[in-house]
């Protein structure tokens, strides 16, 4: 009787799956358990806006059953790679239904920091939605359904999984409202290297300032730059991060003009190969420390 029970796991021990980046890897390993493989075509502390497939990973994603991607405009790259590996799988938009944030341009199509955006992909959306934990409880049902697409014999794991996962999400989610209730209003403002923050922002209470824009394709012109200097010296800002997968010459530059110290680092766009971020649970509850510390 066991081994009947067993049988489908054993059928789709397996399954594999690509996932865009290191963020999302993460999310679909903890929904998809032992019942997939899933390889990240972006790693730990690499930068996802700045990525070029490779052959290599062109044919990773054809072997694939499963591409999960974030969406948003977030994976630039994502329509000439499916085009290239005739990708025939199950794609799951981990985003999809999310109300994303605008990003402001002016009339030139400069964001509201006077960065250029065009070039890249994410038009006037913010694609870092995954920084807020109420929108990866729609990231963590969106990749259940799709592995559920891919293996129906395993829709029941990974349902329940996927409840698993999300409870845990609900109590990060209010350890880090507990957290950040004990910063005052006045003191949550926070310099960062690019604008990948404002989920998080909105969803505490916390006015998050960058030079670069949602991309770090995006230029930081002189102009931006100087108006950031004089906006951290008025609002006496101190809290100012690096970020683990951003070259970090411009805030050091931003800091030292402002007359302020980096004082620690965050992870925006990746996890790290490190302690202490190695998954999307233990990168926001890095973040939130290093953060409520700080501010």
């Amino acid at each position: 009787m066991s081994s009947l029970l067993l049988s489908p796991l054993v059928a789709w021990a397996n399954l594999p799956v690509v996932a865009s980046f290191s963020i999302m890897a993460d999310i679909t390993r903890e929904v998809g358990g032992e019942r997939v493989s899933v390889v990240s075509l972006v790693g730990a502390d690499q930068d996802a806006h700045v990525f070029q497939p490779k052959p290599a990973d062109v044919k990773k994603l054809a072997e694939a059953k499963v591409f999960v991607v974030n969406g948003l405009g977030f994976e630039g790259w994502i329509n000439r790679l499916n085009k290239s590996a005739n990708f025939k799988g199950v794609t799951v938009t981990a985003a999809n239904g999310i109300k994303p944030l605008a990003v402001a341009e002016d009339e030139h199509g400069h964001d509201e920091h006077g960065h250029d955006e065009h070039g890249h992909d994410h038009g006037r959306v913010d694609p870092h939605a995954w920084h807020n934990p109420q929108h990866v409880l729609r990231y963590v049902d969106n990749i259940a359904a799709g592995l559920s697409r891919a293996d129906a014999a395993g829709a029941a794991y990974y349902r329940e999984r996927a409840a698993a996962y999300k409870a845990r999400l609900q109590e990060l989610d209010s350890w880090a409202g507990k957290q950040f209730a004990a910063v005052p209003a006045a003191r949550r403002k926070v310099l960062t290297s690019h604008d990948a923050f404002a989920y998080l922002g909105q969803r505490y209470a916390i006015r998050f300032m960058a030079p670069q824009g949602v991309s770090t394709d995006a230029e930081a012109s002189a102009k931006s730059v100087a108006q950031l200097i004089r906006q951290v010296k008025k609002e006496q800002v101190k809290a100012v991060f690096i970020e683990n997968m951003s070259d970090r010459r411009l805030i050091d530059q931003l800091a030292k003009e402002a007359g302020v110290k980096v004082g620690g680092k965050l992870y925006s766009d990746a996890l790290s190969s490190q302690p202490g971020a190695r998954s999307y649970l233990e990168m926001f509850r890095s973040n939130v420390t290093a953060l409520s510390q700080l501010m």
